[in-house]
């Protein structure tokens, strides 16, 4: 189910990704404040998994209820919470089974289970694809087997409203909101471009401090302008010595230093976010140089096969693109409204999250709650070995699990108690690890034959990070308030009612009056 969320700013969110609605909401509860924090870190661990983890530790929490009522030690239950995370990390490591991240078609079919909760699965495909072929663009090989994938720095995903959701794509390349500077003396399309990225203004510079400069003649008021032009003409020629098609500053560029380039025919943009520049050296092989006397030919980058600046709806974008072998890639979305391709962009950044941790880490284990419900059953069966009082959150906390399969088939509107009946009774004895519910149908079914998986390293970190925060909160006992209570004005030293804090005093934000 999607929600709909006022943020503080009186925007519109429309979202279902557990972490963007928990964002916006401003708690005074410590204890939800810190369950809040849980999802966060999810986010961008792994970047999926945000509401489950939520949801377990939640679960913990209500099971942990009882035994707090019977006078259980915290402590207690932290340690039987933590022998029960150990052994469902143990499940997980028998039941996980290694996939090969160059198979696309399992990959594929990974992704798209982890959207298949989302918004955009009517569009099933087209994300997964994206995801996939953005995410495959810029990992990089550390050696041993490793890739590292950097999602927040080379990829960039740029919403362009308007058109239809079928024409987004991922560039292989890099593209700008900005145009030439001189849009009709420079060249909006270079083939093969030779690109040279720089960091430094083309400008004459100001002085730091006031300077006052004493003319005695009005000549040297000419030789002082002179030597404004001169400077800016010598940088010009340094840049010009190495014949680029296009020269891109993050700085400035005066109209002086744009006559000399568009009268050698190269086109230039000036003022590029830093990480746009970033991204064009990842993708056209071009060093950013700071300062042009350092120039060499090694940092002008050869690998775009073609600039171009194209209009798209009232905007010109410029783009770098078919480059060889890009380390950096620009997803384009486009869609019909605003808000609809905010929610494509969470969902292509969970998508992307799922395909990065793949290629991190190329472990599944089935989706659709049959993983819980796996760990579930191993955890009941081993409780009866465990001695002492630690036996039973143990057991408790083995029902925990099964919040997530029993939150599946509700949301698939079953009946809830028949289903989760079936499915205990099918995992009991922990025979077929892979029997879940299909989210779309709410019929039982075998993860394995409906493609429905989840990464191995998601599905371990919603464990820890639910059950080391559950662990945290049981052990609180008491919460001291360090905040002055505010007097009503002419109450005197009269024992007030203790007010209920609102959320303004916990830290004094402008709440907007309603």
């Amino acid at each position: 189910m999607l929600k709909m969320l006022l943020d503080a700013g009186g925007g519109i969110v429309v979202t279902n990704d557990g972490n963007a609605i928990l964002r916006e909401l401003d708690l005074a509860h410590p204890a939800a404040k810190s369950m809040i924090e849980l999802s966060r870190t999810q986010d961008e661990e792994v970047g999926d998994g945000t509401t489950s983890v939520i949801v377990l530790a939640g679960e913990m929490l209500h099971v942990a209820e009882a035994f707090i009522d019977k006078n259980y030690h915290p402590t207690v239950i932290c340690r039987a919470y933590n022998k029960a995370l150990e052994d469902a990390i143990a499940v997980l490591d028998k039941i996980a089974m290694s996939i090969d991240v160059k198979d696309r078609s399992t990959v594929l079919g990974l992704v798209k289970s982890c959207i298949g909760t989302k918004f955009t699965s009517q569009f099933g495909d087209l994300i997964a694809d994206l995801a996939i072929d953005a995410t495959t663009t810029v990992g990089v090989d550390l050696g041993q087997g490793l890739r590292e994938v950097d999602i927040k720095k080379y990829i960039k995903v740029e919403k362009v409203p308007g058109g239809q959701l079928e024409d987004s794509k991922v560039l292989k390349g890099v593209m700008i909101n900005k145009d030439v500077i001189a849009p009709g003396k420079m060249r909006r399309k270079i083939v093969n471009p030779r690109i040279i990225l720089l960091d430094c203004p083309l400008e004459y510079k100001k002085g730091e401090n006031q300077t006052n400069a004493e003319l005695v003649k009005e000549e040297d008021w000419g030789v002082l302008l002179k030597m404004e032009e001169e400077y800016i003409e010598s940088i010009c020629m340094q840049i010009l010595k190495f014949k680029p098609d296009l020269v891109i500053t993050e700085k400035g560029l005066s109209d002086l230093a744009c006559h000399y380039l568009s009268k050698a025919g190269v086109s230039a943009i000036r003022r590029l976010r830093k990480t746009d520049n970033n991204r064009i050296a990842k993708a056209c092989g071009a060093v950013i140089v700071n300062r042009p006397d350092e120039l060499q030919e090694s940092d002008v980058g050869t690998g775009a096969g073609l600039f171009e600046v194209k209009k798209i709806g009232d905007e010109f974008f410029a783009f770098i693109v078919d480059c060889k072998d890009p380390k950096a890639c620009t997803v384009l979305l486009r869609g019909p409204s605003k808000d609809l391709l905010n929610e494509v962009e969470r969902n292509l950044q969970d998508a992307m999250c799922v395909a990065r941790n793949i290629i991190k880490n190329p472990k599944l284990v089935p989706g659709g709650g049959a993983t819980e419900l796996t760990v579930s059953a191993t955890l009941k069966q081993k409780s009866s070995s465990i001695e002492g009082i630690e036996k039973w959150p143990y057991e408790a906390a083995a029902v925990a699990f099964e919040a997530i399969p029993r939150t599946l088939a509700q949301n698939c509107g079953v009946n809830v108690i028949r289903t989760m009946t079936a499915l205990q009774g099918k995992h009991a004895n922990g025979e077929n690890a892979w029997m879940g519910i299909d989210g779309n149908t709410g019929a039982i079914t075998d993860m394995k034959e409906r493609k429905i998986w989840d990464a191995y390293n998601v599905k371990a970190q919603t464990f820890k990070t639910a059950i080391e925060a559950a662990c945290m909160l049981l052990r609180i006992d008491d919460i001291v308030s360090g905040i002055k209570k505010k007097q009503a004005p002419g109450a005197g030293q009269a024992p007030s009612k203790p007010k209920i804090e609102e959320e303004g005093d916990a830290d004094n934000e402008q709440i907007l009056p309603e």
